[in-house]
C-alpha cells in the first residue's frame, strides 16, 4: 500500500473548492476543521488577504505522481495567499474495509526522495501563541495555522512536567525547511517549552511533498 495523509491549509472561503477538487480526485473522505492564521497584517497585505480565518482539511489519497503539480495548476496553489498543501507518508490503515473505503484508486509504487519540508507541531496552553510564534520566527519560521482543542489527558500530564496542564490547548501548524526544523524547535522549547507558562510541547513529520509556500523577502 502507498497512500498519503493530505493537510491542506486556505481560507475558509475556499474550502468548499478545495473538498469538491479532492473528491474530485478519489478522497472520499473529507475532513474540515477551522482554525486561524498567525500572520502579521504586513504579511496579510502582502497576499492580499482580508482575514486569517483559515480552514483545515484533511483527506488520504493513493499516492499518485502529478498530484501537487495538478493541484498547483487547477487550485491556483502557485499564487501567493491560495494555500498551502502538503503529503505525510502513511504507514499503516487498520483494517480491510477502511482501506478499501479510503483509498478507493488505484496507488503508484512510490519513489523514494529526499523531502524538502517538515510539519512541526506544537501544543500549548491557550493564550500562548504569541509566545510560541515569537519563538518560532526568531529562529526562522515564518507563520502558521492555530487549532483549538481541549485536552483530555491534563492530569497525566502533569506527572510529567511537574505542574498543572491546562485543558484548553492550542495546536499550532508550522511547515518550515528541514534544514531550519532543529532551530526552530529549539528555540520553542527554550521560550515556550514545559519550563515555562505555555507548557509547548512540540514534534515534527517529514512532508513527501509540498505545494504553495511562498516567503516574504523582508528587504522587498
Amino acid at each position: 500500500m502507498a497512500a498519503d495523509f493530505i493537510i491542506t491549509i486556505t481560507d475558509r472561503s475556499r474550502s468548499g473548492e478545495f473538498a469538491a477538487w479532492f473528491q474530485q480526485q478519489g478522497a472520499t473522505l473529507v475532513l474540515t476543521a477551522l482554525g486561524r492564521g498567525t500572520a502579521t497584517m504586513e504579511i496579510l497585505d502582502y497576499l492580499g488577504l482580508e482575514a486569517s480565518e483559515k480552514a483545515v482539511l484533511l483527506c488520504m489519497l493513493p499516492s499518485q505522481s502529478g498530484l501537487f503539480r495538478k493541484a498547483a495548476r487547477e487550485l491556483w496553489l502557485d499564487v501567493p495567499g491560495r494555500g498551502v498543501m502538503m503529503a505525510v507518508p502513511v504507514s499503516s490503515i487498520g483494517g480491510a474495509s477502511a482501506k478499501a473505503y479510503l483509498l478507493q484508486g488505484e496507488a503508484e509504487n512510490r519513489m523514494e526522495k529526499e523531502g524538502t519540508h517538515e510539519l512541526i507541531i506544537v501544543i500549548a496552553n491557550q493564550g500562548y501563541t504569541d509566545t510560541v510564534m515569537g519563538a518560532a520566527r526568531s529562529a526562522g519560521a515564518h507563520g502558521g495555522t492555530i487549532l483549538h482543542a481541549k485536552s483530555t489527558g491534563a492530569e497525566d500530564a502533569g506527572k510529567f512536567f511537574g505542574m498543572s496542564i491546562a485543558e484548553e490547548r492550542e495546536i499550532i501548524l508550522m511547515v518550515v525547511p528541514t534544514g531550519d526544523k532543529n532551530t526552530v524547535m529549539q528555540a520553542i522549547m527554550a521560550q515556550a517549552g514545559a519550563h515555562t507558562e505555555a507548557q509547548a510541547v512540540t514534534f515534527s513529520v517529514a512532508l513527501e511533498d509540498v505545494a504553495g509556500l511562498y516567503h516574504i523577502n523582508a528587504d522587498e
